[in-house]
């Protein structure tokens, strides 16, 4: 293959999973809309975005972040390199030791609920009706990680293979399960938030099904088999041992700043959820996809000892990653009170709710790009199975972000949580890309200088239209959802047509995309 024709094929996978994941994330927003709606920032949004988040952060912890960075690289030498059975062989023993230890895990969060609750959310201890609500809440919705983290070995076995719309598509099941229920379940609970909770439990066995039949036409359907001495499973445990910490850093960090945002007014966990889940946007619809893409190309290049088709794939997804994550971070950074009043101030949610979650979009725009340069920068570890740089990139950051956390805190509540986060991801990102380039694995290709002038220029057109069209805030909660809805879509299409006719007019082509 071509390097032509490689990138091609990244571009058009990557372009695959963007759609899919951004289906996902747009029915996301559609699911926060009814959430806030329903449930506001109060105490019962509090509890469940508590009892959400905790099998929702192990599941990123474990699954997408530890599991799929050491699994799919040893999954990708097997198959360049070994014969279908060998390879079946490692799908089945690596699916027995997983469900087993994920099931374990499962069995003690949900018999220790309530303490789950007190180590992540302790500043709820002054609480009791929302610690108890919480707890009920986590009974219910952590099973979710047991079956999600058997969806992302699925979906490591599709991407692997190539196949990615499938699992691009997956993550859809979860907001449909949880928007019907709320709409329909909601009546016959004494504490209306429970459906949410039964919706995220009911999800987890929607994606799993969906998996399966993708799966066995590969011939790959796993049927666990428990050999914890089996080569290929020991090198996935002792990569995924490190890994804990070298993807999942921003993740953790977000953690910490739920746990200390317990112990602030009520309402300042909603604030941080809605105002992350907008900074999560591009991420989750073009970060992660380009980071999934190029992760088992960049396993094949590294097993086939090709060099040069290594950089010249991460130079290509930093760019790409880069004409993405510079415009949304901007456009957050300018439109934070018009988006969160746009897609959340309906029903419960007041007017001080959007002010405040604004204030803490605005904090993590400024980390939007950094958090999506991890995503490429990552698999470039992972795919040379090098572990250490990134746990000790991992715990230098995780310790920055504590005491920033502890300084911001102080003068800026939840704002400063947010704000550390951005930092320390941005501290992250950068000792990344140091460690790739200082021992020589990427290079920049020419063309950067050409590049960066025409993303200026095109982030230049953009915030020129957005800042001409947008209006006071004061307007915005002025206005019906109707009114509002039509202006912000406005606001993006406009910043978008002129973001694209800025690139244009500077020379950037689609064949720039390819190569």
């Amino acid at each position: 293959m071509s390097e032509n024709n490689g990138k091609g094929g990244l571009l058009r996978s990557s372009a695959v999973v963007s759609v899919m994941t951004l289906l996902s994330r747009v029915l996301g927003m559609v699911r926060d809309m009814v959430v806030a709606s329903y449930f506001g920032s109060g105490a019962a949004a509090d509890a469940f975005f508590i009892a959400f988040k905790i099998p929702n952060f192990l599941r990123r912890l474990f699954a997408e972040g530890a599991f799929a960075q050491a699994f799919v690289p040893v999954l990708s030498e097997y198959r360049a390199k070994r014969s279908l059975a060998e390879v079946k062989q490692l799908v089945d023993r690596t699916a027995g030791m997983l469900g087993l230890v994920l099931t374990g895990l499962t069995a003690v969060g949900v018999l220790f609920a309530p303490y789950v609750v007190m180590v992540f959310a302790p500043g709820f201890h002054d609480d009791p009706a929302k610690m108890q609500l919480a707890g009920e809440l986590l009974r219910i919705t952590f099973p979710y990680l047991l079956l999600i983290s058997l969806t992302a070995f699925t979906s490591g076995v599709l991407n692997s293979y190539g196949h990615f719309a499938v699992p691009g598509f997956t993550p859809v099941l979860l907001n449909v399960c949880m928007i019907v229920s709320v709409v329909f379940l909601t009546p016959y609970f004494d504490q209306p938030v429970m459906a949410l909770a039964w919706g995220v439990f009911i999800a987890g066995f929607a994606q799993l099904t969906f998996q399966l039949p993708y799966v066995a036409k590969l011939g790959l359907l796993p049927r666990p088999r428990f050999k914890p001495g089996d080569e290929g499973v020991r090198r996935i445990m002792l990569l995924m041992v490190p890994a804990l910490f070298g993807v999942s850093v921003s993740q953790i960090n977000l953690l910490l700043d739920t746990v200390l945002a317990s112990f602030l007014q009520t309402g300042s966990v909603s604030w941080l959820y809605y105002a992350d889940r907008l900074s999560e946007l591009p991420l989750g619809a073009f970060g992660i996809a380009i980071g999934t893409v190029i992760l088992p190309s960049l396993s094949r290049q590294h097993a086939s000892d090709d060099p040069q088709a290594f950089s010249s794939t991460l130079d290509w997804a930093l760019r790409m990653v880069l004409l993405v994550g510079v415009p949304a971070a901007l456009a957050l950074g300018i439109l934070t009170e018009p988006m969160i009043a746009g897609l959340f101030f309906y029903g419960a949610m007041t007017e001080e709710a959007v002010v405040q979650s604004a204030r803490a979009l605005q904090a993590y725009s400024l980390g939007v790009l950094a958090f999506m340069l991890i995503k490429v920068l990552a698999p470039g570890f992972f795919a040379r199975q090098d572990l250490k740089t990134p746990v000790r990139v991992a715990i230098i950051c995780m310790v920055a972000n504590m005491v920033m956390n502890l300084i911001l805190i102080w003068p800026l509540k939840h704002v400063g949580l947010a704000l550390a986060t951005s930092l320390s991801s941005m501290l992250n990102a950068f000792l990344l890309f140091w460690g790739l380039y200082k021992i020589g694995v990427y290079r920049p290709a020419a063309g950067w200088w050409l590049f960066a002038l025409r993303l200026a220029g095109g982030c230049a057109a953009m915030v020129a239209v957005v800042w001409w069209l947008n209006v006071p805030s004061s307007e915005w909660f002025a206005w019906g959802w109707q009114q509002r809805a039509l202006r912000l879509t406005l606001l993006i299409c406009a910043g978008l047509a002129a973001f694209v006719a800025g690139l244009v007019m500077l020379g950037l082509r689609p064949r720039h995309f390819r190569h």
